[in-house]
């Protein structure tokens, strides 16, 4: 890979971005005190959103630990290879989804 500056850079945007996401949703994951006044619809509709929010927090962990193993990992021989059919990622999805580790016809 000869741009990996360019590779480098775009993993620490995405960690930092995705950083503040993870912060964001686990602001808006705390436990709901019993002892707010809202009411009964309103207590219903923080429950379902803090349940969505959990979900988002999930899924933001997730694609920081695996943009944090790209970023380890953009010094190995084997990075921007595909860990199916073994071909070189295009520079455009590794740009997209820094974290990426199959190629577009591999990941359908």
């Amino acid at each position: 890979m000869d741009h990996k500056d360019a590779i480098l850079s775009r993993l620490r945007e995405e960690i930092d971005k995705t950083t503040e996401l993870v912060y964001k949703y686990r602001e808006l994951t705390k436990p709901i005190a019993p002892e707010n006044a809202i009411g009964r619809v309103s207590r219903m509709d923080a429950i379902n959103n803090k349940s969505v929010n959990e979900a988002a927090l999930r899924k933001a962990e997730a694609k920081l630990k695996n943009l944090t193993i790209a970023l380890s990992k953009v010094d190995d021989p084997d990075f921007g290879i595909c860990i199916r059919c073994k071909q070189e990622i295009p520079l455009g999805r590794i740009m997209l989804l820094p974290h990426a580790v199959t190629c577009v016809q591999c990941a359908k």
